[in-house]
Order: C-alpha cells, then sequence, then structure tokens
C-alpha cells in the first residue's frame, strides 16, 4: 500500500495543473487494470525520424477491446471504451495537452472570454470534416441542439455537462422551447458565443470531453448513422474505415485533418476480445502492441509475472477513478438504508486487491478518489473517507436484521450484474462469498454483455451492479453531480433534495472554499444513504512495446491514442 500511495501523491501534484479529462466520463471496462502512459513525441513532421529516433515503414497500431464501443455517436457515449474511439474520430474545441493536462486550441483557434467570465467568444480554425466540408460554428450549435432536445427518441446520457451553459437546462427541461433563448449563438460561419449561466473555471476544458464534440449536420435525417461505417463523417484524425460487429474496427489517417503531419500513424487496427488471457498471449507473441486498460486488460492474477518478465514494457499508475458497486435504491428490499449499509460494511476490501485485483488499488470508503482537486488542495485530504464507515461484519450483522425486519423479510437474497469480464467476475464470486461467509446473504451473480449492461443499469433493470466512474475534469462536481435527482447518469433511482441544493449552490459559486464545504456536505449525504458501496480507488497496469510511442494517459486514466506512433523494431 505504501507504494500506492506514494504513485497518488506524485499523480496529485501534477494534478495541480491537469483540468480536464479528455472524454472519459462514463463507466471502466476493466477491473482497475488500466493503462500506462508515455511521453508524448517529440517533433511535428512525419519525416521518418522523430529527433533520433527512426520511425518503423508501417505505421499501423495493433490495439485490443476488451469490449465493443456501445455507440459512435458523441452525444450518445458514456463510458470509456466509446470515450477512446471517439477521441480519434472527432475534435472538439479545445483538446487537452499531452504533456500539462490543460485546454489547448481544438477546432477553436482562439478565444476571447468577458471580463465577468461569462461570454466565452471563439474563432474556428480553417478545418475540414472528412469529406471535406468546412467545420464551422453551426456544427458546434447543431450538435449542442442534439444534447438538449428534450423530444430527442434517444436523451443523452450527457444533457447535464452543458447546464453550465445559460438557458440550457430549461430547454433540456421543455421549461422553455426557443433555442435562440439559449445561450449558443452562431454569430458567422467562423465565430460561436456561449453565455453561461455562472462562471465556470474549468469551462475551456470541458469542451474537450465528447459530448461538445460536433457532428455533420447530415445526421439530422439518418437516425442509424453512427450504425454504418459509410456514414460517418468525422473532423477528427482519424475515420472509421471498417468495423465487424463484434469482432474488429479500425481507423485510418483522416488526411482532411487540419494538424494531420502531426499524425504520425496510418491507422490502428482493434481486435474485439473478451479475454485478458488471449490479449496477453497475443502481446506476448507480437500480435499487439499494447495491451491493459482501460481498454483491454491482463489478468489480474499475471500482473506479478509480468511486472517482473517484462520490467521496461510494464507500468503501474494511480489514477482518479473508483471502482464501485450500486443499488437500484427503487426496487425493494433496497429501498432500506440498513441493508444496504450493512452490505457494505461487510465486505473486505484488502483482501480483495491482496489477493485478486493484485493492482496497488487502495481501498474506497468515499466516493471522490484521491487527486481531484478542491481549494487548492486534494479534495480526499481535506475530507477523510474513513467517517463514513468502516469494515465490521458484527454490526453488518445488526443493521441487517434491523433491516429485514422492517422489510418483513426473514433473510437476503439478490442478483449482481457485472459487464463481461475476467476481473470484474472474479471480485464478485469473492464478494458473493464475502456476504454469505459474515451474512448469510445469497448472491446470484448476473454476466453481462457491455452494451446490454449499459442499457439495464439506465433503465434500472437491475438489483445491485459494478460500476465505475472516471473524472471529466479536476473537480469533485465530476462526481458528485451524477446524483442529483433524474441526473443523466443517475442509474440509481436516488433523490434528496437537500443533496440537490447543495449541489446546485456549489455549482453557481464561484467562492473555492464555500463549494469546498457544499462538495464535503453533499458526499457526506449520500454516503449516509449508502446509495452505493466503494470496493477501491483505481490504478492502471499495461504493457506497452518499447516501440510504441506517444500514448498518453490523463490524470483519470483516459488513453489518447492520437498521436501514438512506432519505432522501427
Amino acid at each position: 500500500m505504501k507504494k500506492s500511495k506514494s504513485l497518488l501523491l506524485m499523480i496529485a501534484i501534477v494534478l495541480v495543473i491537469g483540468t480536464v479529462l479528455a472524454g472519459c466520463g462514463g463507466n471502466k471496462n476493466n477491473s482497475g487494470t488500466n493503462a500506462a502512459a508515455t511521453t508524448a513525441p517529440e517533433g511535428s513532421t512525419n519525416t521518418g525520424t522523430t529527433g533520433d529516433e527512426k520511425l518503423a515503414a508501417d505505421q499501423t497500431l495493433r490495439i485490443n477491446l476488451t469490449s465493443e464501443p456501445p455507440t459512435f455517436d458523441p452525444q450518445q457515449a458514456q463510458d470509456s471504451t466509446s470515450n477512446a474511439i471517439l477521441k480519434l474520430m472527432y475534435e472538439g474545441l479545445t483538446r487537452q495537452n499531452t504533456e500539462t493536462g490543460q485546454a489547448e486550441e481544438g477546432m477553436a483557434e482562439s478565444w476571447d472570454i468577458s471580463a465577468d467570465g461569462l461570454v466565452y467568444t471563439f474563432k474556428i480554425r480553417d478545418a475540414k470534416w472528412s469529406n471535406g466540408d468546412a467545420v464551422t460554428a453551426n456544427d458546434f450549435a447543431f450538435a449542442w441542439k442534439r444534447v438538449l432536445d428534450p423530444n430527442a427518441t434517444d436523451a443523452a446520457p450527457y444533457a447535464y455537462q452543458l447546464f453550465y451553459i445559460k438557458g440550457a437546462e430549461d430547454f433540456n427541461a421543455g421549461k422553455i422551447t426557443d433555442f435562440n433563448q439559449v445561450g449558443i449563438k452562431v454569430l458567422d460561419d467562423k465565430t460561436l458565443e456561449v453565455t453561461l449561466a455562472n462562471p465556470t473555471p474549468y469551462f475551456l476544458g470541458l469542451l474537450s470531453f465528447y459530448t461538445y464534440y460536433p457532428v455533420h449536420s447530415s445526421v439530422a435525417n439518418d437516425p442509424k448513422w453512427a450504425t454504418k461505417v459509410d456514414t460517418q463523417i468525422t473532423n477528427g484524425p482519424f475515420t472509421l474505415t471498417e468495423w465487424t460487429t463484434g469482432q474488429s474496427l479500425a481507423v485510418t489517417k483522416n488526411p482532411n485533418y487540419y494538424d494531420e503531419k502531426d499524425i504520425k500513424a496510418a491507422g490502428i487496427n482493434f481486435s474485439i476480445v473478451n479475454s485478458g488471457a488471449t490479449e496477453l498471449l497475443s502481446y506476448k507473441n507480437g500480435e499487439l502492441d499494447r495491451a491493459g486498460g482501460p481498454i483491454g486488460e491482463i489478468p489480474t492474477e499475471q500482473l506479478p509475472i509480468v511486472e517482473k518478465e517484462f520490467p521496461k514494457e510494464f507500468s503501474r499508475k494511480g489514477i482518479s477513478s473508483v471502482y464501485y458497486y450500486q443499488f437500484n435504491v427503487t426496487e425493494k428490499p433496497f429501498t432500506n438504508k440498513k441493508i444496504r449499509k450493512a452490505l457494505a460494511m461487510a465486505i473486505e476490501r484488502k483482501p480483495i486487491i491482496d489477493n485478486i485485483t493484485l493492482g496497488g488499488q487502495i481501498p474506497a470508503f468515499g466516493f471522490v478518489p484521491p487527486g481531484i482537486q478542491s481549494n487548492e488542495q486534494e479534495f480526499r485530504s481535506q475530507v477523510a473517507d474513513s467517517q463514513y464507515f468502516t469494515e465490521n461484519v458484527e454490526e453488518a450483522k445488526t443493521l441487517l436484521a434491523e433491516g429485514l425486519k422492517e422489510e418483513g423479510l426473514d433473510k437476503l437474497s439478490f442478483t449482481l450484474s457485472y459487464n463481461t469480464s475476467e476481473g470484474h467476475q472474479k471480485i464478485a464470486i469473492a464478494i458473493a462469498d464475502q456476504l454469505k461467509k459474515a451474512l448469510g446473504v445469497e448472491v446470484k451473480l448476473e454476466n453481462k454483455e457491455w452494451g446490454v449492461f449499459i442499457e439495464d443499469k439506465h433503465n434500472l433493470n437491475y438489483q445491485v451492479a459494478r460500476a465505475g466512474w472516471s473524472a471529466d475534469f479536476n473537480d469533485p462536481m465530476t462526481y458528485l453531480d451524477m446524483w442529483v435527482t433524474k441526473g443523466g447518469n443517475n442509474d440509481t433511482g436516488y433523490s434528496n433534495p437537500e443533496y440537490d441544493k447543495l449541489i446546485q449552490e456549489a455549482k453557481v459559486s464561484s467562492d473555492n472554499a464555500l463549494r469546498q464545504e457544499k462538495f464535503a456536505a453533499a458526499e457526506k449525504i449520500m454516503m449516509d444513504d449508502m446509495i452505493l458501496i466503494p470496493i477501491y480507488y483505481y490504478t492502471n497496469n499495461s504493457l506497452t512495446k518499447e516501440y510504441l510511442k506517444g500514448v498518453t494517459l490523463d490524470f483519470s486514466g483516459a488513453v489518447d491514442l492520437s498521436r501514438a506512433y512506432l519505432l522501427e523494431h
């Protein structure tokens, strides 16, 4: 544990200058053994050499995905796999600097901010879509209106990320029907004006998040555009050129991308194999250039072995993400807080980390992970998660007995759902065994394909389900605003007016000390209500061939392959 804590301390120092995760809100596809960061490539021209490095003649990367992206529509995405692929295909007004983590120019070549911090005026650079059409301010207004459309067939799960914009929440709720009343104005083809409801220091960083990506206007008349390769027009470094459902997909360098000279890879071939053992074997056989998360998986029992076998290729890094089990609090008996808390207190986290995940994770007793900044300090250093609850089997037995009596039950049995993954399965088996031995609880395990799993959670078609959350930006808000009543990613059915009030007060305040106070109070409420069971704070574990360069990983664990390239080998 000492090693893991020191890693988190190091990343926390870096996070002082980090602003936004480049698009990783949503659930993790693995059990916490995610990807490593390598140094961003030097140089910006594809001349065949990079400094003293000589580029490989074939610049086709080979990567495995443990699950297929549930969507290629930026406005419908909510998971780490979609994030990684969409980051290759699209670019927002800003993008995340691979070295500093700060927002830098993307589709916007410049911007002005009013003195009161409310009005942002963006100048769109001369950029093209993959079909040759010019990227304009209208493309952003069109995409953002799609996100906020209250009558959309499929509501955007991340619509609330646009609620920082004046009038956006009211439009999404149907309180206003004229989009001209929303603070999104196209002044001309190359000028977009955005007016916020309140000053938001991290707004520029938010603009690199996939929900804010533009989409081509051609999608307006084709509801199935994101399900076909030939109808996906993109503005990012790569285009989707192949997709065999459930087997593979490929992206190819976009020659119309404005910064194509800085893109060294000709393409990336992704296999889709949901087996960590197969992925590791393929890596060892030279068939993959990289193995591990957040989009791949190394079998947890192999981590200590590969760490010794490939010391120059193995990397472990603490990240600001949390692994947890969540309750459907609308379905009995999990409407009862005592029953929920009993389960949380009966789980022993350290044995899971030491014997199953084997990745140096940190036991979690709160929801906001280490590394997230608040009021110029790390939130977790100011608010100890140990105050919420402890592992205590005897107290858990008492709470369970009281809760069952209140519900008119004499025993507890339930179904625990998880998405297909060897790591998730092992954790679920271990926790089910712990609960059986400690409390006599019967747990049925249910494995679901990733897309079905996400949909079922969103529809509250579950009792207890595994989950993971990564930051969309470096602020406690990215963790805490998801639990507001009817929040787009609130897949628990939880509703607490006092909690909602605290989050709203933090959202509209520019006083960092006050925001910290509201965040602390809000997390205490949700943890007292025990709408979820924190298990551990993530680490990244991965293998990267020494000849693969330019892969970056941000503070939250989101991977960026857009500037990756291969050296001669």
